[in-house]
């Protein structure tokens, strides 16, 4: 296993390349060129640039997340296939530049959502959360003002302002596409690249649904241990695989995430551990990443990826708000910086207690 963060890029984040290589243990981080858009090709010199800043501070670029997939392909559209071109020869300058796992979502119009960014706890800090009573009472074409007016100042990963200026023109363009044809066009997708992916030694994780539901009736199809191993079934090379998202699967108790983890052994390639605690059916926060701080079990989530012999990049995601840093909603140093050294202490003793 290999602990890095996630890192938005020296004109996008606050937090530096020197501050993540004090973490303890952190060899690199996940990243991206945060100003491409969907649909184009990264070039050699961009990813070139990005590394070599990347390896000058001591770290490696240990993934990429992400390289977003044009909405023309998860809708299947004829254009689509000109998209999966350029997606192509981005893997090719990705993996010759050294690279060689790639995270990406297949959720339509939006790539995650939250009914507040800065929900306060009892202790101060503030937190991601979500309320399906609130989101139900949010037009959807306005969610994205809710987001943006929340989000400090900062553009959140997808939520690209762009792209979501179009979110009535978007819900359109998927209106006809549930989760069958969602699947459908997927597989289709992949199909298409895992023959580069194998030639050039590429690695496709993909992200789980962020909730585990459907959010505005649009489909979702990567949020359950059946459909994930459809997914899998469906183009079965090992190079077709997952970022294995607790805080995402985790929204839907009913998900036992130490037995995903333990059914995929081989699949999972990236991994995205966060805690968070459920107040009721389709209402939870995000918490710090110990255990007796929301309702997961990291022990034992950390236990079922050194099982099955987790040698990829694992990262804390999303953070609470902590000691008044100001920073990207979820992206904050302080917080994940514990829960970095929380998750390695975790793993050093499941180590040393097999051995």
């Amino acid at each position: 296993m290999k602990m890095t963060l996630r890192w938005f890029g020296s004109k996008h984040d606050t937090v530096t390349l020197e501050q993540i290589r004090q973490i303890p243990g952190c060899v690199g981080v996940i990243t991206t060129l945060y100003d491409t858009k969907p649909g184009e090709v990264w070039t050699r010199e961009a990813i070139r640039a990005m590394r070599e800043e990347v390896e000058a501070a001591g770290l490696e670029v240990s993934g990429i997340e992400s390289v977003n997939v044009h909405d023309d392909i998860k809708i299947g559209l004829p254009s689509r296939d000109k998209y999966i071109d350029n997606y192509i020869q981005t893997l090719k300058n990705l993996a010759e530049e050294g690279i060689d796992l790639v995270c990406y979502n297949f959720m339509p119009v939006f790539d995650w959502t939250r009914s507040d960014l800065a929900k306060v706890r009892p202790d101060g800090s503030t937190v991601l959360s979500y309320d399906q009573e609130i989101i139900n009472k949010i037009d959807p074409e306005k969610m994205f003002e809710e987001m943006d007016a929340n989000a400090s100042g900062f553009i959140l990963p997808g939520w690209e302002p762009e792209r979501l200026a179009r979110v009535k023109e978007l819900f359109e363009m998927y209106k006809d596409v549930d989760e069958e044809k969602l699947f459908n066009n997927l597989v289709y997708f992949l199909k298409a690249i895992i023959p580069t992916c194998q030639e050039y030694g590429i690695k496709m994780a993909i992200h789980m649904d962020d909730p585990a539901w459907s959010v505005f009736n649009l489909p979702r199809i990567v949020n359950t241990k059946e459909n994930i191993q459809r997914l899998l079934d469906a183009v079965p090379e090992e190079n077709n695989g997952l970022t294995l998202c607790t805080g995402s699967l985790g929204s839907n108790p009913d998900n036992d995430i130490p037995d995903i983890i333990r059914s995929f052994k081989g699949r999972i390639h990236f991994g995205h551990i966060r805690n968070l605690i459920h107040h009721a059916p389709g209402k939870f926060d995000e918490a710090a990443h110990l255990s007796s701080d929301g309702s997961l079990d990291m022990y034992e989530i950390m236990k079922a990826f050194y099982d099955i012999g987790m040698t990829g990049p694992i990262r804390p995601d999303h953070g609470r708000m902590i000691w008044g840093e100001k920073a990207m909603p979820g992206y904050g140093l302080y917080d994940r910086a514990l829960g970095a050294t929380y998750l390695l202490g975790l793993w050093e003793a499941i180590e040393k207690s097999t051995r």
